[in-house]
């Protein structure tokens, strides 16, 4: 094998290697303020974002009002979004708590997704079922939150199909 081919060999590996690895949520269990989803996402909230198409150029625009309570340990967050184009979406989730987080459920959501808290953060993982181009199409979603203070959650979240990237979705969520 000439120096070449074996110089391709190893870049090739270095880049599978490291594209494999991930952020875990224990990396922020010493970050504050910490969040704790009951006082976050409890009453009203507003958010205002971007998404992005896998090469990164913002496709859409949005805002959305969140109505968030909380009744016997069970969250809800009712949201509503209005996105640039005129589009009304709706989606109505529900966090009930496991024992290493919790589950996460919404009507356009597959399956139960699965949310878990460390320090300021937060990573919700599930799959959302959207209409794309008149047809229904299923991406999975890894979403991260990050309290900054006591008013103010960043939020970002990579969309995939198959497991390659095909957008995102970046957001602040304020409360009053």
């Amino acid at each position: 094998m000439s120096v070449h081919w074996k110089m391709l060999f190893v870049s090739g590996l270095m880049l599978m290697l490291t594209s494999c690895s991930t952020t875990s949520i224990d990396d922020y269990a010493s970050n504050q303020p910490a969040l704790t989803p009951q006082t976050f996402f409890n009453g009203p909230l507003t958010a205002h974002g971007v998404l992005k198409d896998r090469s990164g150029k913002v496709t859409r625009y949005f805002n959305a009002t969140i109505n968030a309570y909380w009744k016997n340990g069970v969250g809800t967050l009712e949201e509503q979004f209005i996105f640039d184009d005129g589009e009304i979406q709706f989606r109505n989730w529900t966090l009930t708590p496991t024992a290493d987080g919790y589950a996460a459920t919404a009507g356009d959501v597959i399956g139960t997704g699965k949310a878990q808290v460390s320090g300021n953060a937060m990573r919700l993982n599930y799959v959302l079922e959207i209409n794309y181009k008149g047809a229904p199409l299923q991406l999975q979603v890894d979403d991260w939150m990050w309290l900054v203070d006591s008013k103010t959650l960043l939020n970002e979240s990579t969309l995939r199909k198959w497991g390659f990237k095909v957008g995102s979705i970046q957001l602040v969520i304020v409360k009053p």
